[in-house]
């Protein structure tokens, strides 16, 4: 029997998140430059994508670029725009013959013309998908969501839209990029690294985390299936006792 047969369909999370590590490792593993392991990474993207809307998954959001990757090798960073680029018009009709919608979290002006244009246009494109969506983060951190966030809160009470005491967390998840999502019940990341990266830090306060020691290249919808498995097997008591769960 594999992962696929063990998961029980009605209790699935309604948003994966996954911290997909690893790409530069397996290329160094395999002899190869740090964007080999880039292109292999697309190939785990795509069975990941289609595992999870076999499943019927209602979100997963994939941590693709961070503000702190701009830091990285100039030659790195043009080839993994171009990737995005490329893979957005490869991929478009696989997403509307799977019933996937794209949407995007992030500081999405920083990023080429070309990569806002194509991702615009896929975006419009897959709106029409009524299934999965899938959420790229694209030179996102949570530290710039959060401060846009009190910023943009700053602003409206300066032209009186609103007062500091409604200001509530209720009010403040409205000016969040994942404003219109749920929060992430389960958060994966690859290649046996245990930290968060500046990721998601507001919605996953009660996330369920999960650490494989797999590189992201070798991440199948298989890993998916396991991952969602271990979850399942876990009691989610948002504070509470388990008594008071019964």
């Amino acid at each position: 029997m594999g992962w696929r047969e063990k998961i029980d369909t009605r209790k699935l999370p309604q948003h994966i998140a996954i911290i997909m590590d690893g790409n530069g490792r397996w290329a160094k593993k395999h002899g190869q430059i740090r964007t080999f392991g880039h292109h292999e990474g697309v190939k785990s993207v795509k069975d990941v994508v289609e595992g999870a809307a076999e499943l019927g998954i209602s979100y997963l959001t994939l941590y693709t670029f961070s503000t702190e990757n701009w830091n990285r090798p100039i030659s790195e960073v043009n080839a993994l725009m171009e990737l995005l680029v490329d893979t957005m018009h490869e991929e478009t009709p696989t997403l509307i013959k799977n019933n996937v919608k794209l949407a995007a979290i992030g500081d999405i002006g920083s990023l080429p013309k070309k990569c806002q244009q194509k991702l615009a246009e896929t975006i419009k494109i897959t709106s029409v998908s009524t299934g999965l969506t899938l959420v790229l983060a694209l030179s996102y951190s949570s530290r710039w969501e959060l401060l846009d966030a009190i910023n943009t809160l700053i602003q409206k009470v300066k032209k009186g839209e609103t007062v500091p005491d409604n200001i509530t967390e209720h009010y403040l998840k409205n000016f969040l990029c994942t404003a219109n999502m749920p929060d992430p019940e389960l958060l994966i990341r690859t290649s046996g690294e245990k930290r968060i990266s500046n990721f998601l830090l507001w919605q996953i306060a009660y996330t369920e985390l999960y650490f494989t020691d797999v590189l992201w290249p070798d991440f199948t919808r298989e890993d998916l299936f396991q991952a969602i498995v271990d979850y399942q097997q876990r009691e989610r008591r948002f504070g509470v006792i388990s008594e008071q769960l019964a």
